[in-house]
């Protein structure tokens, strides 16, 4: 596994006022979906492509498009939601998945109440949208279900990290692909100091979920 801090002024910028308490629903969306399209310039770096060659007004040009078959996003359920935007902006063509995950607030154990994933993903390069990567259980467990399907690469878009939760995944997924195992990689704004004992990042932003769509 590999991880990518994507260290950039915008990017920091975005994130400082998505942290603050004061951000309302309205500026927290606008934020959020701004920086999932900065951070997916950076996750999308090593997307597969093939070489074509293209007609100018004055000649041929050699250049690139997405080669076949096209990406899959897969946003978690619900906070992953309020991603999707921001990476179908750049991705308009690729298909869309969903997890959904659930989190028990006394054991921090996460467990998969609904699953709309093709069940072929040979080849294919996914992207995992989930804003907070805390513990690492949500994480692992999407990442195990698109390997088991085939997946060429797994790359999960996080606003924010905690250490412990991408050492999990570091755990789950130690080598760099190759031999049927997909490359996994972790793009992401911060990596804040820690979780607190409740299993939120410190310092964090709250909850993501409540803050995109409001408390439940």
């Amino acid at each position: 596994m590999r991880t990518l801090l994507a260290d950039h002024p915008l990017v920091a910028h975005k994130l400082t006022l998505l942290r603050d308490a004061r951000s309302d629903t309205a500026a927290f969306r606008a934020l959020a979906d701004e920086l999932v399209t900065l951070l997916a310039y950076e996750a999308t770096r090593e997307i597969r492509v093939t070489e074509v060659a293209v007609t100018t007004p004055v000649g041929t040009a050699t250049g690139a498009k997405l080669a076949q078959p096209v990406p899959l996003i897969v946003p978690v359920l619900r906070a992953g939601i309020g991603m999707l935007d921001g990476m179908t902006r750049l991705l308009p063509m690729a298909s869309v998945g969903f997890v959904g995950m659930m989190r028990d607030e006394k054991s921090l154990v996460a467990s998969t109440y609904a699953n709309r994933l093709p069940a072929d993903l040979t080849g294919r390069d996914t992207f995992v949208l989930d804003p907070m990567l805390a513990t690492g259980g949500t994480l692992v467990t999407v990442i195990g279900l698109l390997a088991d399907r085939g997946a060429r690469s797994v790359t999960a878009i996080c606003l924010l990290a905690a250490p412990e939760g991408l050492a999990r995944v570091e755990e789950a997924f130690p080598g760099g692909g190759g031999a049927g195992v997909p490359a996994v990689r972790v793009v992401t704004g911060a990596i804040d100091e820690r979780l607190n004992d409740k299993g939120y990042i410190v310092p964090g932003l709250g909850d993501a979920g409540d803050r995109l769509f409001g408390e439940i």
